[in-house]
């Protein structure tokens, strides 16, 4: 019975799961002695004596700081949820600011204001839903470059959509990079329009650079095109929204910008969550661009 019970959960078991069967702690203190058994914390017991699976380690997580109010949550619960490509192996539960618990030194716990409606995802293993997860991790990560990594993979590997991301920004307020969390999922969600282009002639203004034409015609051999930023000189930027990284709009852009070489212009191609996250590194780009082309700083 116990094995059957442990099958349910990648091999470990609750004390209070073994009770409803009918398997008292003398019994697990039987198996324990006999080396068939091991016991984690207080509440986690391991129907074997190998070292716990990653599964595993997140069933005892969960059990140990209380399966009632702990839930995995951000990047850990994105692994749960099929995330590739980002590396943390630290396990990330979440639970109400007002819950009196004691965690393992395994566990990063993270105390949140509340919990909103919906935010955990129904059956097995208690977890949050991806885009509940992702605006918590991006919050809890160590810079803004991790965490506008984390929104992107996540809605990139399509664990969540840009809407849901947006409507879960609206709703966790967080304590840590709010604003910067909430504008880098407006760019992923409404693309360069969040940004829009007179943002962008701000910045240069801010590093006392040329401003730019914007929403400039230019006639190719394969029609007209529409730049985001141009100068007289002929430097172009393009500023990229996620959904250029998808399908056929790599092939598509590639063309625009040979299209444009080709007619004597020069173009430079800035995505819009790393002009968020690479702000100054990209506009000394331009700078550096516009320099060639014969302009010269006041």
């Amino acid at each position: 019975m116990a094995r059957q019970l442990a099958d349910a959960n990648d091999g470990v078991v609750s004390r209070s799961m073994l009770r409803r069967a009918g398997i008292t702690r003398r019994h697990v203190a039987f198996e324990v002695a006999a080396e068939r058994w091991t016991v984690h914390g207080d509440v986690t017991v391991a129907v074997h004596t190998r070292p716990l699976s990653r599964p595993e380690q997140l069933w005892h997580a969960v059990w140990e700081v209380g399966d009632k109010v702990a839930a995995l949550d951000g990047v850990t619960a994105l692994h749960h949820a099929g995330l590739t490509g980002y590396q943390d192996d630290a396990i990330h539960l979440s639970v109400v600011h007002t819950a009196r618990v004691k965690a393992p030194s395994s566990v990063t716990l993270h105390k949140v204001i509340r919990r909103i409606d919906g935010e955990l995802a129904g059956g097995g293993m208690p977890h949050t839903r991806p885009s509940v997860a992702a605006i918590r991790g991006a919050q809890w990560a160590v810079s803004d470059r991790q965490a506008a990594l984390i929104l992107l993979l996540t809605v990139q590997q399509r664990l969540t959509t840009p809407e849901l991301l947006l409507e879960a920004s609206r709703q966790i307020r967080g304590r840590r990079r709010r604003g910067f969390v909430r504008q880098v999922v407006r760019d992923i969600a409404l693309g360069v329009q969040s940004l829009g282009e007179l943002d962008f002639a701000v910045l240069c203004r801010e590093r006392g650079l040329p401003e730019p034409d914007r929403q400039v015609v230019v006639e190719t051999n394969n029609g007209r095109i529409y730049l985001d930023v141009r100068w007289r000189n002929g430097l172009c930027v393009e500023i990229d929204g996620v959904q250029h990284r998808e399908a056929l709009m790599v092939s598509t852009d590639n063309l625009r910008t040979n299209d444009l070489v080709l007619g004597g212009d020069r173009a430079l191609r800035i995505d819009l969550v790393g002009l968020r996250v690479f702000t100054d590194q990209f506009l000394a780009q331009v700078a550096r661009g516009l320099t060639q082309y014969g302009w010269q700083a006041a």
